[in-house]
């Protein structure tokens, strides 16, 4: 029998995808938790570009840091999404081919799954208001859900606590090759998620080092430090 499907201020859905939706975890709070034991989702995004308000998420790449190390047995890749536009030429920087896209998984089973595997977790992405945005827009667009999760920028923890050690381009590239991580195939979601979580990894013993022993103390020092940041530029 066919599933029935209802329509509520909101995208269409089934009324399995509803009843996932409904289930999803709420976010927790960033708190006293140590850092070797909160868990962590690494998020990475591949889009079909760099407008926020046009372009459209083509896959997703995540890994789960806990228990101070990345859990490789836990990890997330979507089935690259549909695209519900024809897409140009620059979707192929990222490799994928606009037939494996047409193939790709129905948007708001994919955003589900992959919520599902956040739970209640914080995000941490590297320049993470871009994947923050893009991600919270396409789980509006596909599933009425509003995104609310903590997002920890890793583009800014890593000149936060390096501060002797910035590249002149502060990009993942150049943060990677400072500390000698190697990406296995960059613009693609699951390598670039895997290359930033062991990039967080390598900040957040700094982090412990200089006083910073919970997400909770430094999400407080990466506030006061763009504050001084933006204060240079005043």
């Amino acid at each position: 029998m066919n599933m029935p499907w209802f329509r509520r201020r909101g995208p269409l859905l089934s009324l399995e995808q509803l009843q996932r939706r409904e289930q999803l975890h709420a976010p927790a709070a960033l708190d006293q938790c140590p850092l070797q034991a909160q868990r962590m989702v690494v998020l990475d995004l591949e889009t079909s570009g760099l407008d926020m308000r046009r372009d459209i998420v083509l896959s997703i790449g995540a890994v789960v840091i806990e228990q101070g190390a990345i859990d490789l047995g836990h990890q997330f890749e979507s089935t690259l999404l549909r695209p519900a536009q024809k897409l140009s030429e620059s979707v192929l920087i990222h490799g994928i081919a606009p037939s494996v896209l047409e193939a790709g998984e129905e948007p708001a089973e994919a955003l589900l799954d992959f919520m599902e595997f956040v739970g209640d977790s914080p995000i941490l992405a590297f320049h993470a208001s871009f994947d923050q945005r893009m991600l919270a827009r396409a789980l509006k667009q596909a599933l009425g859900y509003k995104l609310r999760h903590p997002f920890i920028d890793v583009a800014e923890l890593a000149p936060m606590l390096c501060p002797d050690s910035r590249p002149r381009q502060n990009c993942l590239d150049d943060w990677c090759t400072h500390f000698g991580l190697q990406v296995l195939q960059r613009h693609h979601a699951s390598a670039d998620a895997l290359v930033t979580a062991e990039l967080a990894l390598i900040l957040f013993s700094k982090a412990r080092r200089q006083g910073l022993g919970s997400l909770e103390a430094v999400s407080l020092r990466l506030t006061n430090w763009r504050k001084r940041q933006q204060a240079q530029f005043m």
